[in-house]
Order: structure tokens, then C-alpha cells, then sequence
């Protein structure tokens, strides 16, 4: 039965069984010998299978030499996941007793390896196994560390080895994990280098930067009045300077500019904690060579992208040039305010010196410009510029470049500007001249110098009459804008004022606005009438008309009967100028204007011969200039000759206008009615000047929302407007008023009375002419023309007298046809 047979397989059948005091016992291969019975191997203690000591102690007390083992790599590690028995049988004793469990480590020492023996209790063979497990659980305690690095699963002390083996593990873990973040970092971030080092943008013209050309304005005399675009100076050399100059710029803006390699980490940090404490930029922490970097090469846009650039090139500026050349290439490209590029160009346009002649005070307002050279430019506040100003020589006392007591001499005596700020009103001119300018030339693309018509002195009249008119006049009146221009009878612009204040608003309002001229307009009207045949004598009747539901009225609302033109104009009656425009023709009115020079949009209705319409200051004034000028039109301008640095010539004005749009009657006809209002007529109390023939109107829209002024000499010709932007009524303005009062101020401040001459074409100066009664006849009832009337003319028709100015200067009677008239109602 137990006889030794191969199996199929071709594998041993187990061998035959042995008896002991329990029964036959069984040893199959990798199995714990198992004995025949009922419960008799429930207490023996399971022997790990990987425990090849065990194992060996155990075949030895069987009587075999040792366990056998499967042949093993050399070196090989074990399986952590062998499987372990999990249930322990113990044994009973010979006694009968059922002995308690024994552990590993309570068997350590209770055997030794013995002989075989045939005849061996089963005590003492449990003894002996024990004995052998706690050898072996000693030395796997001793491995323990190893064990449990290795994966391992062990026996007994497993707990203390596998602890200690994870809180190394950890460190390493986050040791190994800080080591593969630093190397992506340190890859991105020299990624990042390398791109950005790409696109940087080209280096190779550090010393030919380009700015905007220059634009030199200079007025009739020579004077510089300002500059427009990129003011650049020449090239200084650090030497040629004042020493105060860099010492004042290192002070304020870049202390440790010295010792830095183009980035000042100190100064980083600064303002990085001063920006997190206020919550926003408040501070930038740029040294100059950063600063240098971002004005040649870079755009102010504040970005990461650009601030990197800008870090690179100030490494690179620092390893290709000198501290002296740094700073030497920052103080002549740096802008400085007021279109000034260079310490060169600001120390000329603010101070009209060369750098080199600098005082103290005069080099700190200049650094002082370095944080907001617009908000901090002597020309647009010279206080505020003061203030910067003493805080730079504050930051010189600390840097220990001059003493407490320099510092207080040159607070006490600040820098004065010279030259023109831009609070003055002679930038209004400036502004037109310059926008002008592209009309004439294109863009140029070099500094050119523009020589225009201004004369500083009738600049300075027109703002000392202004400023004096207002003091007494302007008070009460609710008037609160103005505007002068001041020509020449050809057009040439010698002094314009667009506003009260140029600083406050820089909107050129004889240039830009268009308002409604009032009673101004009318000379075109009687312009009209002359051409077609009337003369200043010509009589209308001041009466109440009225057209299509449309009936005007006079300022005082009285009616004085029959008058001349010559009186009409002069008084500025409303109804008979509205009269003339009907019989002459509306359409024909505006034609006229627009051979004068009006370019705005007219009505065609015949309010327009009221002023219904919106023109502005420039053009109402020159279309005055025809008649000083003895006809000609005029196209009102400002700029002469416009020359490069390099002597080429961009421009120069040759031609005498739009030619001749009246004749020698008509004008004579003109300024004999025009001179009637400063004789007699509604300008004679303000604005006539004693011993100055003179002509010209006053204006009034309506509510006066607008009051004007246009008169003119043999030399001259001036318009004024006086007003509210938001057109807001005035308070009892009208045009003979405040406006009057400034043009007679004006042109006794500029005119020499010996150099004027009488106006062109007159025969002799009007005299006051009194308005006869009104005829006790029938009223006149003025209707507009129906169709047929319109076609065929009127069925009473009847002659009127019509007066025309013989070529002697007489006035000889015609007789016309009143329906016939060529300027019927249409």
C-alpha cells in the first residue's frame, strides 16, 4: 500500500511513512511532515517555507542530513510576497498537557543542533525546532534594516525596521522630487533666457536712436517760440557737463549705480515690499542702465516679456560699455518734457544755455525731470517743477555730493525759466502753425525749422487788452471765453488767441469753434446789394415785414422808418438788411460769402442775413481783409518758410490768394458804409480809434449766446468773440461792447497812427445822417410772392429809384423795374 510508485506525472509517490508515539507520520516535498490521525496535528507549529534553517533543524531530527532546496540564482533576492501559514497548531504533550504556544524568541536558547538518535521523544524535537526558529529570528533582527529597504517581509522585530525604513524614505523621496523640480526650473527659466535673448531687438544703432523729427517754431522776428515733436541736442560728453548735473541724476535715480551689474537687487526688494504694502506700482526700482535699455530700445509697456528684455540688455550694456559710457549715452537720450531729448535740448528749451553753463539749481530742476518729465516741466508748472527741484537737492546732501549749506543757497535761489511756457496763449498759434505745416510739406522727416507770420509783441497787446477788458468789463457779465485773431489786410496771422487760458484748455476756439456771428454777417449782404447795383445811398424803410411766418425784429423792437443802407449797416437794423437779402437773393448772399472766404455751412433761408449761421473766428476776419486789401481775397495763414537743419528748403509761400472779388466801386462802396459804423454806427462809442480811419461790425446772436467784433485799418484787420463754451446767454454783451472795448485796446496798443492811411476806394468819410419820419402812408404789408407773381412779377409795377456810384465817385440815379429785379424773393 505505501510501496514507492511513480505517479503519471513522473513524479515520486511520497515515501513510506514512519511510526512514532502519535502514528505514522508523511514528509512530502515543501510540505511539514503530516501525521495519520484525528487532531493529532492541530498544536504543531507551521514552519515558514522560505526559512531554510528551519527547515534543516528539522530534517536533521528526522534523521536526514538537511531539507532539500530548489537550485537559486546566486545573489537573487526572495519574493516579498511569499506566502506565509497563518494558522500555528500547537502540540500536546507526552505528559497528556497541552503546552502553551512557544514564540521564536522563547526558544532561542533551549537547544543546541544534536545528534541523531534513534529513539528521540517528540518533546525533544519540538525543543530543538525551537531552538533553531529563535537563531534564525535573531539573525533576521539583526537584517532587519535590510530587509525592510529591500521589501522584504520578516519575522520577528519587523515593526521597528519598517518604521525607521519609511521616515528615510520620505527624505529621500522629497530630496529626489526638489532635485527633478530645480532641473525643470532651471530648463524653463534658461528656456525662457534664450528666448527672450532672441527677440531682442536690434543693438547695432545704440548711437544713431531714432526719435520724432524736431519742429522749431520761430516767429516773424526770430524769436524760438516753441518746438513740436523730438527736440535733440548735440552729442555732450560727460566731461563737457557741469559735475552737479550726473551727481544730481545719480542721487535721485540710481545710488548704487556704481556697484550694481545693471540690475540693483537691493533695490528690487525696496520697492517689491513698498508696492505690496501700498497694493499697487508705486515704485519700479529700474537702475539707469535699465532705464537706457527701456528709452532706446524698448516700449514704456509695463510687462513681464518687457521687463526681461529690458534685465537682459542692461547685463549685456554693462558688460560692453563703461559706467562713463552708460551714463553719458542715458543723460543725451533720456526725455526731458517739453519735446526735449538730452540734457543738450532741455538745458536750450528751458533755460536757453548751453548745458555747460548750468547752475546748480538749474541741474536739479533738470534731474528732477527724470520721474515725470510732463507732469514735473517747468513750462507746464514752474512751482511744481521748484518742488522736485529742492527734493533732488536733498537726495545730493545725503549721497554726500555738495553740503547742507549748498543746498539751502540754491532752494532759496531756484531756477528761472526762460523762453515761452505753454501756459501761454501764443501755443495756440503754435498748435495751428504745426498741424498746419503737413498741408505745405507732408510729415517731414527731419528737424526743420518753420518760420512763421506771429509777432511776439501784438501777442503780448492782444493778451494785456484781453486781460485788461476782462478785469473791468467781464465781471457780472457771465462771459467767461475768448478769442482774437489779428492779420495783416494779405492774410498773414500776427497774433491768435484761442481761450483764457491755454494751460486749462488748449481747444483753439478762433480756429475749432463755430458760433452764429449775429449782425457781423450783414456786410456780405450789402456786399451782395453793391454788386448788383445799389449804393450806400440807397433807401429802404425800417417796418415791420414779415416772410413765410417768419418776422425779424430789431434790437431796441422800434421801427425809425426810411433810411439809407449806408445808415441800416451802420445802426445794424434788422429788418432792411433782410429786406436786401430778399430783393438781392439769398443764394447770391452765400455765393458772395464764399468767394470772401467763408467756408462753414450756411443756411439758405433769410435768417442768414441775421447771422443765422455758424462760422468761426479765422475766416469771418479774413473775408474782412478784402476790404482793406483793396479786394482781394484772402487765404489767412501763418507760415512763411520752412527750412531743414541740413539749409534745404521745404517750403516757402509765394502767391497773392484767391484774387480779386470785388471792384474798385463796390469796395469804395463798402468801406464808405463800414466807416459809418465806427462814425456813427454801433461801434462808434467802444471801438473807434481818434485820427485812424477804420471800418468794420459788431455782432450779437441771439440771447447773446455770442458777441462779436471785426474791424480793420489800412494795416490791420482784427476780429474778436467773446462767449461761453456751453453757450450759455451773457449778461447785457453785445458785440459793441466787451469785444469793441478789446479791438480799440489792441489797436492802440499796435497801431501807429502816422503810418495809417485812409481805406481803400473811399471818397470821403460818411457823416451822421438823422432817420427822416415815417411817411403817414399806408403801411406796407410785405407778403411772400406766390407762384405767378414769382413768374410774371407783380401787377403794380412801378419805378423805384436806384442809385449806382459813378466811376468819379458821384452817385448817379438809375430807374429799374422793382418786379424785374434780379434778386426776387426766391
Amino acid at each position: 500500500m505505501f510501496s514507492r510508485r511513480k505517479s503519471r506525472q513522473g513524479k515520486r509517490r511520497p515515501p513510506r511513512g514512519q511510526w512514532d508515539d502519535d502514528g505514522p507520520r508523511f514528509a512530502l516535498p515543501g510540505l511539514k511532515p503530516v501525521r495519520m490521525g484525528i487532531g493529532v496535528n492541530d498544536n504543531d507549529t507551521a514552519l515558514d517555507d522560505d526559512d531554510d534553517a528551519a527547515w534543516d533543524a528539522f530534517w536533521r531530527e528526522e534523521g536526514r542530513a538537511a531539507r532539500p532546496r530548489k537550485r537559486k540564482a546566486s545573489g537573487a533576492k526572495k519574493s516579498a510576497g511569499t506566502k506565509k501559514s497563518s494558522e500555528k497548531s500547537g502540540r500536546k504533550s507526552s505528559a497528556g498537557k497541552k503546552p502553551a504556544r512557544k514564540t521564536a524568541s522563547r526558544l532561542s536558547s533551549s537547544r543546541s543542533p544534536a545528534k541523531k538518535k534513534p529513539a528521540r521523544s517528540r518533546t525533544k524535537a519540538a525543543s530543538a525546532h525551537a531552538a533553531t526558529q529563535g537563531r534564525v529570528a535573531r539573525g533576521r533582527a539583526a537584517s532587519s534594516g535590510r530587509s525592510s529597504a529591500s521589501g522584504r517581509r520578516g519575522g520577528s522585530g519587523r515593526g521597528g525596521g519598517r518604521g525607521g525604513g519609511n521616515g528615510r524614505s520620505f527624505v529621500g523621496a522629497l530630496a529626489y522630487y526638489m532635485a527633478i523640480a530645480g532641473i525643470w526650473v532651471g530648463i524653463l527659466f534658461g528656456g525662457a533666457l534664450l528666448y527672450f535673448a532672441m527677440t531682442l531687438p536690434d543693438t547695432s544703432g545704440l548711437y544713431g536712436v531714432d526719435r520724432p523729427p524736431s519742429l522749431q517754431i520761430v516767429a516773424e522776428n526770430g524769436d524760438v517760440l516753441s518746438h513740436r515733436g523730438g527736440l535733440g541736442g548735440s552729442y555732450i560728453a560727460l566731461s563737457d557737463m557741469p559735475p552737479y548735473l550726473p551727481e544730481a541724476v545719480i542721487a535721485t535715480e540710481d545710488q548704487r549705480f556704481y556697484w550694481h551689474f545693471g540690475i540693483d537687487p537691493i533695490g528690487l526688494a525696496r520697492a517689491l515690499v513698498i508696492n505690496l504694502r501700498a497694493g499697487h506700482v508705486v515704485q519700479g526700482g529700474s537702475t539707469i542702465t535699465q532705464q537706457l535699455a527701456k528709452n532706446i530700445f524698448l516700449t514704456p509697456d509695463r510687462t513681464i516679456s518687457r521687463k526681461l528684455q529690458e534685465m537682459i540688455l542692461s547685463v549685456w550694456l554693462e558688460m560692453r560699455f563703461t559706467k562713463e559710457e552708460i551714463l553719458t549715452m542715458y543723460l543725451n537720450r533720456v526725455y526731458l518734457g517739453g519735446g526735449a531729448y538730452g540734457v543738450g535740448a532741455a538745458s536750450e528749451r528751458y533755460f536757453q544755455k548751453p548745458v555747460r553753463a548750468l547752475n546748480l539749481p538749474e541741474a536739479a530742476m533738470l534731474a528732477g525731470l527724470l520721474k515725470a518729465p510732463s507732469r514735473y516741466s517747468p513750462t507746464n508748472d514752474i512751482g511744481l517743477a521748484r518742488e522736485r527741484a529742492a527734493i533732488v537737492l536733498h537726495n545730493m546732501v545725503g549721497a554726500g555730493y555738495i553740503t547742507q549749506e549748498e543746498a539751502r543757497l540754491a532752494e532759496t535761489n531756484p531756477a528761472r525759466l526762460q523762453g515761452y511756457t505753454t501756459a501761454s496763449s501764443i501755443n495756440y498759434f503754435v498748435d495751428w502753425a504745426a498741424q498746419s505745416l503737413s498741408d505745405y510739406t507732408g510729415r517731414p522727416e527731419t528737424d526743420a525749422t518753420v518760420h512763421t507770420t506771429i509777432d511776439p509783441a501784438m501777442q503780448r497787446a492782444a493778451d494785456a487788452a484781453i486781460a485788461k477788458v476782462f478785469a473791468t468789463d467781464a465781471p457780472g457779465a457771465s462771459v467767461s471765453q475768448v478769442a482774437l485773431v489779428a492779420m495783416t489786410p494779405q492774410g498773414a496771422v500776427r497774433a491768435m488767441v484761442g481761450g483764457r487760458n491755454y494751460a486749462l484748455s488748449q481747444f483753439n476756439r478762433a480756429v475749432q469753434a463755430e458760433r452764429q456771428p449775429g449782425s457781423a454777417f450783414k456786410p456780405f449782404v450789402y456786399l451782395t446789394a453793391m454788386q448788383q447795383g445799389f449804393v450806400p445811398d440807397s433807401e429802404f424803410t425800417d417796418k415791420p415785414v414779415t416772410y413765410g411766418g417768419w418776422s425779424p425784429s430789431n434790437y431796441e423792437n422800434r421801427f425809425d422808418g426810411r433810411m439809407t443802407l449806408r445808415t441800416a449797416l451802420a445802426k445794424s437794423v434788422n429788418t432792411i438788411a433782410v429786406q436786401v437779402a430778399q430783393q438781392c437773393g439769398i443764394r447770391n448772399v452765400i455765393a458772395t460769402a464764399r468767394r470772401l472766404g467763408i467756408q462753414s455751412d450756411l443756411p439758405s433761408n433769410l435768417s442768414l442775413a441775421l447771422g443765422s449761421g455758424s462760422v468761426n473766428l479765422l475766416e469771418l476776419t479774413s473775408a474782412y481783409a478784402s476790404f482793406a486789401n483793396g479786394g482781394f481775397g484772402v487765404i489767412p495763414h501763418g507760415i512763411e518758410e520752412v527750412d531743414t537743419d541740413t539749409g534745404d528748403r521745404l517750403y516757402r509761400r509765394q502767391g497773392s490768394g484767391m484774387g480779386r472779388v470785388m471792384d474798385d466801386r463796390t469796395l469804395g462802396s463798402m468801406n464808405n458804409m463800414m466807416q459809418a459804423v465806427m462814425i456813427y454806427g454801433t461801434g462808434h462809442r467802444n471801438a473807434a480809434i481818434d485820427g485812424v480811419p477804420a471800418g468794420g461790425k459788431t455782432g450779437t446772436s441771439q440771447d447773446s449766446r455770442d458777441a462779436w467784433f471785426v474791424g480793420y485799418t489800412s494795416n490791420l484787420v482784427v476780429g474778436v468773440w467773446v462767449g461761453n463754451d456751453n453757450g450759455s446767454p451773457m449778461k447785457h454783451v453785445t458785440g459793441g461792447t466787451i469785444p469793441a472795448k478789446i479791438w480799440h485796446d489792441f489797436m492802440v496798443r499796435t497801431q501807429n497812427i502816422s503810418k495809417a492811411g485812409p481805406l481803400p476806394g473811399t471818397w470821403a468819410p460818411p457823416a451822421a445822417e438823422s432817420a427822416p419820419a415815417q411817411p403817414e402812408d399806408k403801411p406796407h404789408k410785405w407778403e411772400e410772392p406766390g407762384f405767378f407773381e414769382r413768374l410774371f412779377g407783380s401787377s403794380d409795377e412801378k419805378e423805384e429809384p436806384w442809385f449806382s456810384q459813378s466811376a468819379n465817385g458821384g452817385v448817379q440815379r438809375e430807374s429799374r423795374l422793382k418786379s424785374g429785379h434780379p434778386g426776387s424773393w426766391r
